[in-house]
């Protein structure tokens, strides 16, 4: 089974430069330091599994040139996972078929709120056929595959990390349980979101983002969810063990 992974944004909410900064990092020359908002795309033989949807969207598939989306996996409704649900109208236009997005409930309800005209009853045409698909914290077949949900935190707010085979993804988390980090082990790729070096309330920093790799002890790990207090990519890369990589935007790597 063919699997790829494109890092379609790399950054934090804000993303990399931050409006306005003027930090070495934003203002970089580095194409590796400028981060759109997080998400990846998971590629397994021809299917296309997007994990969250960002206000960079629109842009991450222009510059990816993908125009076909099957599945979205949402890991919270944050507006920095959620806020490009908008531009799935041409992905929907282009491709004649709808498009299945999976959440546990609390998100599925703030997305109807946040996107009414979409998930409301009334069916003008100029909307995209999106198909809620409720999740629990177990296990569920997605096509003929499986997909292992993580219960993570991100401070008080419960969110899912997801486990697809080999691969492990878990964004905006500071805390995981004894009990979730199980379904972690044997992980040959781990991709852990990394804030930046001073601890933060709700995201690990470098520090602890290592700890855990080193814990479950993945082939490779790559960090995401990287803000411009992190430092540049040239910089942090030479600190980093042998088998992890800062990750950066259009990465794309092969399982």
């Amino acid at each position: 089974m063919l699997k790829k992974v494109l890092f379609l944004g790399t950054g934090t909410s804000q993303g990399v430069p931050v409006i306005g900064c003027s930090c070495v990092v934003c203002g970089s020359n580095n194409s590796k330091d400028r981060r759109f908002r997080s998400s990846v795309l998971v590629t397994i033989n021809s299917i296309n599994i997007l994990i969250d949807i960002g206000p960079d969207f629109r842009s991450q598939m222009l510059d990816s040139n993908i125009s076909s989306i099957d599945h979205i996996l949402i890991t919270h409704q944050h507006r920095d996972h959620t806020a490009g649900i908008d531009d799935l109208r041409p992905i929907y236009y282009l491709n004649k078929r709808p498009i299945n997005l999976y959440a546990e409930n609390h998100v599925i309800q703030a997305l109807k709120q946040d996107f009414q005209y979409i998930f409301n009853s009334y069916d003008y045409p100029g909307k995209p056929k999106i198909n809620l698909r409720k999740i629990d914290n177990l296990p569920f077949l997605l096509s003929d595959f499986e997909i292992i949900p993580i219960r993570v935190m991100h401070h008080k707010l419960p969110i899912f990390g997801y486990r697809i085979g080999d691969l492990s993804y878990i964004t905006d988390a500071n805390y995981i349980s004894s009990q979730e980090m199980k379904k972690l082990i044997g992980t040959k790729i781990l991709i852990i979101n990394s804030l930046q070096k001073e601890p933060h309330i709700s995201h690990y920093n470098l520090q602890q983002s290592l700890e855990l790799i080193e814990e479950l002890n993945p082939d490779k790990a790559y960090l995401t969810h990287v803000s411009h207090n992190m430092g540049t990519y040239k910089s942090i890369q030479k600190e980093l063990p042998e088998n992890v990589f800062l990750a950066y935007d259009m990465l794309e790597i092969e399982i």
